[in-house]
């Protein structure tokens, strides 16, 4: 799987000017009663800054994990999805890109997670599939923030590693279809 560098190809810049910082994000889990045990030899004072990412990471899960559950009573899953939604739009603003971006790096850690362990062996050519098609809609994502920005290169690139996950996830659908053992090999 290829990472995109959204620096390289798009011509949009994410800066946070005041970064939550390892504190207020342990306290964010801790008021949503999710905060992750940390290791009290090493951790006497509190969480350090180098706890930072994997703190943003526990309050990323949390809060998916209560928008999973909070939205998946069928009465109310399109209300709810619609708020989460407006919500969401609410905080990245009016500016297309910026959210774009946002949804690419999303998409990113989305197919990096269903990459599952490096230690299995079973091939799971679905799973395998699924991810190219994450990659798919990412890359055509950045190609077209990199065509709107006026950077042919950039979208040519990116369109590049469509092709490619393209033809990876035709593949594993191929290879799940004959282990199903509705086509031959």
């Amino acid at each position: 799987m290829r990472l995109l560098d959204l620096s390289e190809d798009l011509a949009v810049n994410i800066s946070n000017e005041q970064p939550a910082s390892a504190e207020e994000i342990y306290a964010a889990l801790v008021a949503l009663r999710a905060e992750p045990v940390m290791d009290r030899e090493s951790r006497t004072d509190g969480p350090h800054p180098d706890d930072r990412f994997r703190l943003l990471g526990a309050l990323l899960a949390t809060v998916e994990l209560e928008i999973t559950a909070a939205t998946r009573v069928d009465d109310e899953f399109f209300q709810g999805f619609a708020a989460v939604i407006g919500g969401w739009s609410q905080k990245v603003k009016a500016d297309a890109a910026v959210g774009a971006v946002v949804m690419i790096n999303r998409l990113q850690r989305t197919a990096v997670q269903m990459m599952g362990p490096s230690d299995e062996e079973e091939e799971r050519p679905g799973q395998a599939a699924s991810m190219a098609a994450v990659m798919v809609a990412t890359d055509l994502l950045a190609a077209q923030i990199a065509a709107d920005a006026a950077n042919p290169d950039g979208a040519r690139r990116s369109l590049n590693r469509v092709e490619g996950s393209l033809a990876d996830m035709l593949v594993g659908m191929h290879v799940l279809r004959v282990c199903l053992g509705d086509v031959d090999d």
